[in-house]
């Protein structure tokens, strides 16, 4: 089951005896966890049918124990287990997990880590019908201008293409970040509004003008001039853009225009996918294209990189520096 089918499940009030939520993408395993805990039961059959535990705090058998006990004037109780990935050993919940108490609901909120399927623990889970096993795996970096437009519609709003892409070069694949911002512009827009870089510079903080997504803009249309004002700007504000951040994202534009010079004689209609973009973006890498060969691109590339072992303190006195980026500016844009 997806995270969606999931929260529509519970929505329904449609339960299983066991959740086990894990996986190194915290976002989905949080919202999840925090439905149930919110309204799964009552208000007042919280405090007598609820309990949380922590996974440092109680070992495999303290679960077991809370979860096999029958709820006072309720049909069920909720034990949710957070921090699980601290728990050692699970002999004594696979035993559970094979023949679970139907009156309790137990959550396993498992974060940060992968589960080893060769592993009894995981084929334990897999093959009880009273388990739901989700796994909330980490969001590729070009996934996530989409996850973001999606996420807009959950929250009844709607997106601009290039400012899904601004929040997502700007804030990465941090999922909770980006809903915690959703939660700024929510404050000020009416439902079914379309954010737009305006909304996201007045209420986020991220200048529409002055961001990595800009920069690639400048540099793939040979803009020298702008490209160094973006930097500057970049340079008065090192803590909003820091170097480690922009020079990975630059790096994985001019990937796109070598993949752009691959693919361009193909059908034009799956440009867009073969690249990782929204087809609103595919005139930007026409134009690079144009003004950079592979040869140039290859180069470029090799610089970067090592502008990216500069700002880990290699081969530098002053990793914080944006010299060495006005440079490479100025050496193969100019």
């Amino acid at each position: 089951m997806t995270a969606r089918e999931i929260l529509q499940d519970f929505k329904n009030k449609i339960f299983r005896p066991v959740y086990f939520f894990y996986g190194e993408e915290p976002f989905y395993i949080d919202e999840l966890t925090a439905y149930i805990e919110h309204h799964a039961l009552d208000e007042e059959n919280r405090d007598f049918n609820q309990q949380i535990l922590y996974g440092r705090d109680v070992d495999a058998q303290d679960v077991v124990d809370v979860s096999r006990r029958f709820p006072m004037m309720s049909n069920y109780q909720v034990v949710i287990v957070k921090e699980a990935q601290e728990i050692e050993q699970w002999d004594a919940l696979e035993k559970y997990f094979q023949k679970p108490s139907a009156t309790t609901i137990l959550v396993i909120n498992y974060k940060y880590k992968k589960l080893d399927k060769r592993k009894s623990l995981y084929k334990t889970l897999t093959k009880s019908k009273e388990t739901v096993v989700f796994e909330s795996a980490k969001l590729y970096d070009d996934k996530v201008p989409g996850w973001i437009t999606q996420r807009a519609q959950e929250l009844n709003f709607l997106i601009k293409p290039q400012s899904a892409l601004l929040l997502a070069e700007h804030i990465g694949n941090d999922l909770s970040r980006i809903n915690n911002e959703f939660s700024k512009l929510a404050i000020s827009l009416k439902p079914g509004e379309t954010i737009t870089n305006d909304h996201i510079e007045e209420h986020i903080g991220i200048s529409k003008e002055f961001n990595v997504f800009e920069l690639n803009k400048a540099l793939g249309a040979k803009d020298v001039f702008r490209a160094l004002r973006i930097v500057q700007y970049f340079e008065s504000n090192p803590k909003q853009s820091p170097l480690f951040v922009i020079i990975p994202v630059i790096y994985s534009f001019f990937v796109k225009v070598l993949l752009y010079h691959q693919f361009q004689k193909e059908d034009p209609k799956l440009l867009p996918a073969k690249l990782g973009i929204s087809s609103f973006f595919l005139r930007e890498y026409q134009v690079a294209a144009r003004n950079y060969s592979i040869t140039d691109i290859k180069r470029i590339m090799v610089e970067i990189h090592d502008l990216d072992l500069k700002t880990k303190g290699l081969n530098t006195s002053d990793s914080l520096s944006y010299g060495p980026l006005k440079e490479f500016i100025m050496k193969y844009v100019a």
